[in-house]
């Protein structure tokens, strides 16, 4: 087989009709030149079914046991793919037609950027945005900037954006390899962000590409606001933040990390998840000895400088920041 341009993998989780819907947009694609790569994690549904008989090659790579979304996509990347350019795609996930022709002529015109984020569009309600690239917030909270806003919102050229949303990103297969992919030990949540981050620190951008658009169903496997999403996002948001910030940030930042950590505490004892956060959080210490350990590694080769790193940041809460 020739070596295709896009090489899509999908991680999939008992997705159900899910996988089924992201195998019909993918036959649909005007831009055909690409190969997909299915990692099941133990599914249990017979989901991973839907890779039989596609239009388009695709090979499916069932585990034995749940191994992560992080994990499962660094396995596929490492093993199983062969394009120079990854198209990381969630199963909840569904391109329009000319989704992938549009990602191939961007890539094309920026040949110095490495990671493309695609518009995210709420697959229950078109008519809204469920995000136009990840915001990350001073205090260390990170959110997909735009969701629940108009589709109006959506930026009319391509833009910079702090980190690309993995549901549907595409990244240079060489450039994820050399940052050492994501971070396994996050299993799910934060990863992509901790990913856009280290990027931005060894020099490169996340590209928003507006007219690529991706229908997204949003925490499809995991479900929203579940104690398994509020676990891994929490705990995992202090790791990114510990690891990443930069050593003459971190001790101006730490204060307002630590005010954000006491604000969300009282948030989610409100609610009835005081416990499960607290768990989390204690969890993060407990195993913060090999985050370190990477710290000290991402720093030692950081290009990027201060006060780009901050221009990039936001300093507006969630609900004051419409830019």
């Amino acid at each position: 087989m020739e070596k295709p341009y896009f090489s899509i993998v999908i991680v999939n989780y008992n997705a159900g009709e899910m996988l089924s819907n992201v195998m019909s947009a993918l036959t649909e694609q005007t831009f055909q030149d690409f190969e997909v790569v299915v990692i099941d994690n133990h599914s249990t549904d017979g989901s991973w079914q839907a890779t039989e008989n596609t239009t388009f090659p695709c090979h499916l790579v069932r585990l034995e046991h749940n191994i992560g979304f992080a994990a499962a996509n660094n396995l596929a990347i490492a093993q199983h793919i062969h394009a120079d350019w990854v198209f990381l795609l969630n199963p909840d996930a569904y391109p329009e037609s000319n989704c992938l022709a549009i990602m191939a002529k961007n890539i094309a015109q920026t040949p110095d950027v490495d990671c493309f984020a695609c518009t995210l569009i709420d697959a229950y309600n078109p008519t809204q945005l469920d995000g136009i690239g990840d915001k990350y917030h001073v205090s260390g909270l990170h959110w997909r900037h735009g969701h629940g806003s108009p589709r109006s919102a959506t930026p009319t050229q391509p833009k910079e954006v702090f980190s690309a949303c993995a549901a549907a990103a595409v990244y240079r297969t060489t450039t994820f390899q050399q940052l050492g992919g994501f971070d396994a030990s996050y299993f799910a949540y934060s990863e992509d962000v901790d990913l856009g981050f280290r990027l931005r620190l060894a020099g490169g951008i996340s590209l928003l590409l507006p007219d690529a658009k991706v229908h997204h169903v949003g925490s499809g496997t995991t479900g929203k606001g579940s104690d398994f999403s509020i676990y891994h996002g929490h705990r995992n948001l202090t790791w990114t933040f510990i690891k990443n910030v930069p050593t003459p940030l971190i001790f101006f930042l730490l204060p307002i990390h630590l005010v954000m950590t006491l604000y969300m505490a009282l948030r989610f004892a409100t609610i009835g998840h005081f416990k499960l956060y607290v768990q989390a959080k204690k969890d993060a210490l407990k195993q913060l000895g090999p985050q370190l350990v990477q710290r000290k590694k991402i720093q030692r080769t950081r290009t990027c400088s201060c006060h780009d790193l901050l221009r990039m940041m936001s300093w507006l809460p969630r609900s004051l920041c419409t830019k």
